[in-house]
């Protein structure tokens, strides 16, 4: 009997599709570096298919790649060599709000838009928050341990997540934490899971905190004459105001934005930009973000600045930051997702640019990221006269040069993207044998068979 019909015998209801256009779609993710090649596509409805899903995938040795809404950037979701795709699309419920926990129960397809919109309705929120909120999924968040515009008031998922109900690479169920605010039984497997990028087990539920309504907040765009003004604004508006973001781009990102249809609110281009958003509850609050925009404008800390006043400027600011990762993508960029501790970014930052102006004088590097949590995006956009496979070998040895700077300041070569395929080869130079040694041996206890997403992370 052929693999799937084995499948179709083993579980009857479960929805599988060979379509060529859905092994495309589902076959990847956004690197588009990989050629998807799946066997095929499965949409279980609920945690017990894909119990027995991953059940029949240990008996026949299929493997599985767990697929959320597929907007990461390291090739975690790719399925190239024969895998089934696990689509979690149709588990996109919402099960349960308590009130008195303040928690909501959701199923791992939910889009992150649809769990802050759940929590908007009960007064409350889910304050993790990116520019893909609307394709992302819970599940891929947690997948990756997913950090975005908003870590420096509120933190990464990992802070936001009570529970899951966790289908191991064994087959076996297991509900990890179950809700609880205060758990001392051992080990808290729930935190291995986060960020394991489905390689022990698929989430297929998940209790997720909610938090009070974030505070009214006044968005600030700053323009500034260099990166180093940018941590010393930074610097100035963390010690005297309550930060909800501080985002920073380079005048090359804003420059590609503008060009894909966004409006430069300023008259003329300036080498770097910060998009902060700061508590403005009452009027004293707002007197003093004024008194410390002056002082940057005094101290030529910023070149000029921006408040928006509407909602409607709040989202045309925004825009500026959020729009850059679709104004570039035309030009099939090579991504570096990478961390260090934040009073180490402007030395590090120093010897990034200065590598890769060196070694590579023509390639167009545009840098973006949240600076409150010192996570940089690296961005180097494809000539058009230079072949992909060309490109990609010439920014992986520029990667390496950067490892060797990461390693030197204790950084981390993926910040929120995770490792994927893309940034594998780094991995150990990151964390060391004795790590990776143990990183192995907690994959093997989950998924013996190594089944899930393999060939991913550090196989």
């Amino acid at each position: 009997m052929h693999t799937l019909d084995k499948l179709r015998h083993t579980i009857p209801a479960l929805r599988i599709s060979t379509e060529q256009s859905d092994l495309a779609h589902y076959g990847r993710d956004w690197t588009r570096r990989w050629t998807p090649a799946p066997l095929a596509i499965v949409f279980p409805a609920d945690t017990a298919e894909v119990q027995a899903l991953v059940q029949w995938a240990r008996a026949t040795g299929t493997p599985l790649v767990p697929s959320g809404g597929r907007t990461g950037l390291s090739g975690g979701a790719v399925a190239a060599n024969g895998e089934v795709v696990v689509s979690l699309e149709r588990m996109n419920r919402i099960l349960a709000f308590d009130p008195v926990d303040r928690t909501l129960t959701v199923q791992a397809g939910a889009t992150l838009q649809s769990v802050q919109d759940a929590a908007g309705k009960q007064g409350l929120s889910y304050p993790v928050d990116f520019a893909s909120r609307g394709s992302c999924t819970i599940g891929g968040t947690i997948a990756t341990n997913a950090g975005g515009i908003r870590v420096i008031r509120h933190g990464n998922t990992r802070e936001w997540i009570a529970g899951l109900t966790l289908v191991a690479g064994t087959g076996e169920v297991m509900r990890l934490n179950r809700g609880l605010i205060k758990n001392s039984s051992g080990y808290d497997l729930r935190h291995l899971v986060i960020g394991s990028e489905g390689t022990l087990g698929i989430v297929t539920e998940a209790i997720v905190r909610l938090g009070a309504p974030l505070p009214a907040s006044k968005v600030v765009l700053l323009a500034l004459p260099s990166f180093d003004a940018v941590m010393a604004a930074f610097v100035e508006v963390r010690g005297a105001l309550g930060l909800q973001a501080f985002e920073f781009f380079s005048g090359d990102a804003l420059r590609h934005v503008v060009a894909h249809g966004a409006q430069d609110p300023f008259a003329e281009m300036h080498p770097a930009y910060a998009l902060v958003e700061v508590d403005s509850i009452d009027d004293a609050e707002e007197t003093e973000m004024l008194a410390v925009l002056e002082r940057c404008l005094e101290r030529g800390v910023a070149s000029d600045i921006v408040v928006a006043g509407s909602d409607a400027q709040v989202a045309a600011l925004w825009r500026l930051r959020e729009s850059i990762t679709e104004s570039i993508a035309a030009r099939t960029p090579y991504k570096n997702d990478i961390a260090v501790r934040v009073s180490a970014l402007p030395a590090f930052l120093a010897e990034a640019e200065a590598l890769l102006a060196a070694g590579y004088p023509t390639f167009e590097v545009i840098w973006f990221g949240h600076i409150g949590d010192g996570n940089l995006h690296i961005s180097i956009l494809r000539p058009e006269d230079l072949a992909p496979d060309a490109f990609v070998a010439h920014c992986e040895h520029a990667t390496d040069m950067l490892a060797d700077v990461l390693a030197r300041h204790d950084g981390s070569i993926s910040a929120e993207h995770g490792i994927g395929l893309v940034k594998k080869p780094w991995l150990a130079r990151m964390r060391g044998e004795a790590e990776m040694v143990r990183l192995r041996g907690i994959r093997e206890t989950f998924d013996p068979d190594g089944i899930l997403n393999p060939g991913k992370v550090f196989d």
